[in-house]
């Protein structure tokens, strides 16, 4: 049989589509099956909820039923914000993870509950207008009867496939022939099908308190990990007040921690200090400061976010206007700095975003954390379960030091911003780890503030802070820039965007004030927007 060359030979310039009806995710069949729903007369909700789904089959490299997510939903006159993360298990605590320096990132002593089910099964109850059997169908159709695997998951599945093929379940279900599928080969996951059909039956019930249930809870029990019956009982998905900071005119609209989207809006409260809108986009000067604020955010996140409710202090102090303004006086506007965090008490997946003709707009995230996540597969059901754990720290003086019922760090952060007058301006995300909350602000800059279209924007060069003053940009950013920036004391290291993923991919949805929407997705990766 002759093989099809997948490989990205030349350049290529995307355009962002408009229509009163939109759809922006990672995987064109997955937006296609969210399109659907709409066509049938269902919300932005039900789409996002079908696309999500849909993203377990078609991306398993990224997310899986095992996932966790989160959301935050514009219902037509008011924002909600969705945590749907897992807690870890009863019996986890500091003493079980003596012996290591760091928490697990493989295997069972990687997994807490799985919050995704939740989160689908609770926004639907809340506001969509479809059966979940309706939702879940495209997903199930594409588990039975297969879909063909694209080049960006197919390099990514075989990664997946080195690092785990080792673990409980993961060759069986996703190697069934002894390999990873090639690209452009089908596949098909019948136990996926019909774990998903029994979710969508019973409408989660199966999953936290079921048949599924119990399935993974005796898997656990086989390989003496800690995940019981109870815990995945115990499991709720929450909603949450939103943090938000002004910028631009308008907002931008972030869950509060255990995420990290109050690094977002700590940069950008510092960027508005430093009256970022005098310098050019793209300009030295311009991505001087907004490293700088990031960097200054991030050695704050990485003290102080955990689990909202073992936080030191409230996660506002961290937004106060004295807060911000002791922070930006920090920055030098001619040299790279080194910062630790400071004192606010002394005064990284695949996203979604939706929107419909009535107004409705959904900003929605769904993640195993590091790719297949934890390896482990439940047997005879496709269910692949998240590496949350990782996110805990060991540092028994840490807010975010690992515990039983204890929700870890997460990476995974949906964005929304309002416009000027309070009403909807963006439902926007970017994939990736760390790059999250730094990829929230180099669109909330581009969009909000420089009124560049969406498909600009997520197609721009971005950078991202690693640590001290080491910084890695895109190799499409001007030479003369980064020779400036190198000048200016940062340690540039320079990655292609086409062969490396460390900078994410990108979905936005804007609302255009005649009434429609400008949907646009990464060009670096499977991503499409889709509209009517």
């Amino acid at each position: 049989m002759r093989e099809t060359d997948f490989n990205v030979s030349y350049p290529s310039h995307r355009v962002p589509m408009m229509g009163r009806n939109a759809v922006a995710t990672s995987q064109p069949l997955a937006a296609q099956a969210g399109l659907r729903m709409l066509q049938q007369g269902g919300n932005a909700v039900d789409a996002a909820i079908a696309t999500a789904i849909a993203l377990t089959v078609l991306e398993p490299t990224g997310n899986g039923i095992g996932s966790d997510a989160f959301a935050i939903v514009w219902d037509g006159s008011s924002l909600h914000g969705l945590n749907a993360s897992g807690r870890a298990p009863a019996a986890w605590h500091p003493e079980r993870f003596a012996a290591l320096s760091a928490m697990p990132e493989t295997g069972w002593e990687s997994v807490t509950v799985p919050g995704a089910v939740s989160a689908w099964v609770t926004l639907a109850q809340r506001f969509g207008t479809l059966p979940l059997t309706t939702l879940a169908q495209p997903a199930i159709d594409y588990a039975r009867d297969g879909f063909p695997v694209s080049p960006l998951i197919g390099q990514l599945w075989q990664r997946g496939y080195d690092k785990l093929q080792d673990q409980p379940g993961f060759s069986d279900c996703f190697a069934p022939q002894g390999r990873p599928p090639r690209m452009g080969e089908l596949f098909r996951n019948p136990a996926q099908a019909r774990t998903l059909q029994e979710i969508a039956e019973t409408e989660g019930e199966s999953f936290y308190r079921g048949a599924l249930a119990q399935k993974m809870a005796a898997f656990a029990r086989e390989h003496n990990a800690a995940l019981t019956l109870e815990d995945l009982k115990n499991h709720r998905a929450n909603w949450v007040t939103l943090l938000s900071h002004p910028f631009a005119g308008g907002s931008v609209q972030e869950l509060p921690p255990n995420g990290q989207g109050i690094a977002t809006l700590i940069a950008l409260g510092i960027l508005e200090a430093w009256e970022i809108n005098r310098y050019a986009p793209d300009s030295p000067q311009w991505l001087h400061l907004s490293i700088e604020a990031m960097k200054l955010a991030l050695v704050d996140l990485d003290r102080y976010v955990s689990d909202e409710d073992h936080l030191e202090f409230p996660a506002e102090l961290l937004l106060s206007k004295e807060y911000i303004c002791q922070r930006a006086a920090l920055i030098d506007p001619d040299k790279a700095g080194d910062f630790r965090f400071g004192s606010p008490q002394q005064s990284g997946t695949v996203y979604v975003a939706a929107a419909d003709a009535s107004g409705m707009m959904v900003s929605f995230i769904q993640s195993n954390y590091m790719g297949f996540g934890s390896g482990v597969v439940v047997p005879d059901t496709g269910i692949s379960l998240q590496n949350r754990g990782a996110g805990f720290s060991l540092d028994p003086a840490h807010p975010n030091v690992v515990a039983g019922g204890k929700r870890p760090f997460h990476t995974i952060i949906p964005a929304f911003a309002l416009d000027q007058q309070g009403q909807p301006l963006m439902a926007f995300g970017v994939m990736g780890g760390p790059m999250q909350a730094q990829g929230h602000v180099q669109l909330a800059l581009r969009i909000m503030l420089h009124r560049q279209n969406p498909q600009a924007a997520i197609d721009a060069p971005r950078w991202r802070v690693v640590q001290g003053r080491e910084v890695v940009f895109e190799s499409t950013l001007d030479r003369n820039t980064l020779s400036t920036l190198r000048r200016m004391g940062h340690n540039v290291v320079l990655e292609d965007p086409l062969s490396n993923y460390n900078f994410g991919g990108a979905q936005a949805i804007v609302r255009d004030p005649q009434g429609f929407y400008i949907a646009a997705s990464e060009s670096r990766k499977d991503g499409q927007a889709v509209v009517f």
